[in-house]
């Protein structure tokens, strides 16, 4: 699998990502001995970049993680991603703070098994804490040897600008952030109004998370909710609800149609449309069996006809007007 810099660092990873948000999850995701194939079937196939986060399972899929690698796969050829800051507090939803990010790296470590990760992430922006001191966290970590790189996930444009000006305002003291995990997919281009100019300005790499709409590019929800989806299930219907409405059902007709015409899945067409835009790295995709994660690796070969990308972002264009278009257009 191609390899790619992540950010304006020198850290290199697979251009597709193994996700394990269901990890840990007994109902959503693979068992054990699931998750070991799909681990195994992703480095078989060049794969590098694996995500987690100490909130996925309650913390249940970095311990799973943890037991699969050395044995299974070689610790040296992953790059492992983790994220803190999120917390089970109906009051307070993210905290970044110095103290409880560096508290919750340590217990990442000790469920992973290892005395590092390779890329750590402020899993979302505190407002109740200040900037500069979450990204002193990093710092720390990056310092210590307990990180390699850091990054930043689910921040807004002016967000992910100020903290990467900030990181880049005292080289050599400060850690570059070389990444920011968000959701981008056809269904869902929000980030392309702010926080991808930023990351492209600034240096940051983009890492797609929900890649396929949460599932819904794959087409299987256009005849119905199939029993054994992540649509059907009690906890996880909310997750793709909002990508089932009438225009979601156009975007996902397109690519049926894109697919149609390329003798490929729509599968396929949606995960190399996403993985070869600009500014973006590797988009990390979940996956429920080994079969579905083969599926979405078998895109490497795959390079969609311009005239097929100019049409799939035609029908899935966002509105975005002033300011983020030239002023003297409008």
């Amino acid at each position: 699998m191609e390899q790619r810099h992540l950010g304006r660092t020198g850290l290199r990873v697979s251009r597709i990502g193994l996700g394990t948000l269901t990890w840990g999850r007994s109902a959503e995701g693979p068992d054990e001995s699931g998750a070991a194939e799909q681990l195994k079937t992703f480095w078989e196939a060049g794969g590098t970049l694996v995500d987690t986060a100490d909130v996925y399972g309650g913390g249940e899929a970095e311990y799973l993680l943890g037991q699969l690698v050395g044995g299974l796969v070689p610790r040296q050829d992953l790059v492992i991603a983790t994220k803190s800051g999120s917390v089970r507090d109906p009051d307070r939803r993210f905290d970044g703070s110095r103290g409880h990010l560096l508290s919750a790296l340590d217990d990442s470590l000790a469920r992973l098994g290892t005395d590092y990760v390779d890329l750590w992430q402020v899993h979302a922006f505190d407002p109740g804490t200040p900037l500069e001191e979450t990204l002193q966290a990093l710092d720390l970590a990056v310092s210590s040897g307990r990180a390699r790189y850091a990054g930043v996930s689910n921040f807004s444009g002016w967000q992910l600008a100020k903290a990467a000006t900030w990181q880049l305002a005292a080289p050599g003291v400060r850690t570059r952030l070389a990444s920011t995990q968000m959701e981008y997919s056809l269904l869902q281009r929000g980030v392309e109004r702010e926080v991808l100019p930023a990351a492209l300005d600034l240096g940051v790499g983009l890492l797609p998370s929900s890649p396929l709409g949460r599932g819904v590019l794959t087409g299987k929800y256009r005849d119905g909710t199939p029993a054994d989806s992540r649509g059907a299930s009690p906890t996880m219907a909310g997750f793709v609800d909002p990508y089932l409405d009438d225009m979601a059902c156009g975007i996902v007709d397109a690519v049926a149609t894109a697919a149609q015409g390329l003798a490929v899945t729509p599968l396929q067409v949606a995960l190399a449309w996403i993985r070869d835009r600009p500014g973006v790295v590797a988009p990390v995709v979940g996956a429920r069996t080994s079969a579905q994660l083969s599926e979405a690796l078998s895109v490497e070969p795959l390079t969609l006809p311009e005239e097929i990308c100019r049409a799939l972002d035609d029908v899935s264009a966002p509105v975005h007007r002033y300011p983020d278009h030239d002023w003297s257009t409008l």
